[in-house]
């Protein structure tokens, strides 16, 4: 009887995140904080601890921010044991994404781009010779929410508070054919 190959698949996704954050060198994302003025925003949810994060909500294309603090907060463990990342709550994540400046992402992004290019020049030349690609192969995805203020005195099923009333909106952005999931 011919045994048959079982791949066995990976204990979590973590590792994956891992080998990513890998490629970004240890010195980065503290000296563009410190550039950015992200460090002086940072009480305990450090820069790098909101890198990877956002990195993980990209990889696994959760559709808010419960999904991503949810997920993280189930491996902790694990997750200190890339550069010492702490999982954020609901509150850290959320005030980080509206108070901490894109311009760092931006930055990262292309010193990153830049990083990866000296090490293997043929990662930046793409096709013919283009120096960066236009097309991703994959969908890649904006996770952001917000909240949207309603009138409690005209909403019913706001009887629990008499001056504010809210809905919260998580939206999902698809960059590469500029859709928009949403839920409330």
């Amino acid at each position: 009887m011919k045994k048959k190959n079982k791949t066995v698949p990976a204990s979590s996704k973590l590792n994956l995140l891992r080998q990513i954050c890998d490629f970004i060198p240890d010195f980065l994302v503290p000296h563009l904080a410190r550039q950015t003025g992200v460090d002086k925003k940072v009480r305990t949810f450090s820069a790098w601890s909101h890198v990877v994060a956002l990195l993980y909500a990209q990889l696994t294309h959760c559709i808010g921010l419960n999904d991503v603090c949810d997920a993280l907060s189930l491996h902790s463990g694990p997750l200190s044991s890339i550069r010492g990342a702490r999982a954020p709550t609901r509150n850290n994540l959320s005030n980080s994404n509206k108070v901490r400046s894109a311009e760092m992402a931006q930055k990262l992004f292309w010193a990153v781009f830049e990083h990866l290019g000296n090490l293997s020049p043929r990662f930046v030349s793409g096709k013919a010779g283009k120096r960066f690609a236009r097309k991703f192969k994959r969908a890649i995805h904006v996770v952001d929410s917000t909240t949207i203020p309603l009138s409690a005195s005209c909403m019913d099923w706001a009887r629990h508070r008499r001056r504010k009333a809210a809905a919260k909106c998580h939206l999902r952005l698809d960059l590469q054919s500029f859709l928009v999931h949403h839920c409330l």
